[in-house]
């Protein structure tokens, strides 16, 4: 059944006040929550299930120098007005290797789970944005474009819609990882590693694909969002399973 387009703009703009007075209220006083997220005492546990799969590896890959990484980071967000901890773990999956002396990579999955925005009805989760380089270097950890998903918390009537966003497959967040800890090993078998990164240089665009819901948002969330005023930091732990591995990319 079609909606009468009356009623529905009524409940637009019966969400848009009561969600502006909400994300005003929970974002523009600036109040900011703790830092950080302590590193649980047992070691998390690694899917490999989002791996790519053999057939999946570049042409010319030897599995048997390939392996599969996932890893598990949580941290803090500061992106316009948005000051939230990441106490759920991001879980980024690939493939890395070689191929004639050349490194490659093979993206597999990201998950995260929604981040409630302070006091506001808005939840944000952070998606793959398309573009991934992990090689590190001496100036780098490595670089991953990002967006995040604006949706409403569960059991509030109305949210942004579908596809609202900060960032997009067109305008992602692009973030280039420094080390703040340098790597370590915290198991050798399983191969489980730890280390610290941040970017505090990103641009955050405006929101996108929210409708007449945007502007009420960028205002709210503080974007667009220049270089310096942001930071993303991320306490990571990887687990490494090399292809060899019996039964593995099955």
């Amino acid at each position: 059944m079609t909606p009468n387009r009356v009623t529905s703009n009524r409940a637009l703009r019966r969400f848009a006040s009561a969600a502006a007075g909400a994300l005003l209220a929970g974002l523009a006083l600036g109040a900011a929550p703790a830092h950080g997220a302590e590193r649980a005492a047992a070691l998390p546990e690694f899917d490999f299930s989002a791996c790519p799969t053999v057939d999946q590896l570049p042409a010319g890959a030897d599995p048997g120098a390939w392996r599969c990484e996932v890893m598990h980071a949580t941290g803090h967000l500061r992106m316009g007005a948005i000051d939230e901890p990441l106490t759920e773990p991001m879980k980024i999956t690939f493939a890395e290797g070689r191929v004639d002396g050349e490194f490659r990579q093979v993206f597999g999955r990201m998950t995260a789970a929604p981040i409630r925005l302070g006091g506001t009805p808005l939840t944000l989760t952070p998606q793959y944005g398309g573009y991934s380089d992990f090689l590190s270097d001496d100036t780098r950890r490595g670089e991953f474009d990002i967006k995040f998903a604006l949706g409403r918390a569960h059991g509030l009537p109305a949210g942004p819609s579908s596809g609202c966003s900060v960032g997009s497959d067109e305008e992602a967040v692009h973030l280039v990882l420094k080390d703040t800890d340098p790597t370590r090993v915290i198991s050798k078998d399983p191969l489980i590693v730890a280390f610290g990164a941040q970017d505090t240089e990103f641009t955050a665009p405006r929101t996108t694909g929210c409708g007449p819901l945007g502007r009420m948002l960028d205002r709210a969330l503080g974007l667009p969002s220049a270089a310096g005023t942001n930071a993303f930091t991320m306490d990571v732990t990887v687990g490494i399973r090399p292809y060899a591995w019996t039964g593995f990319g099955e």
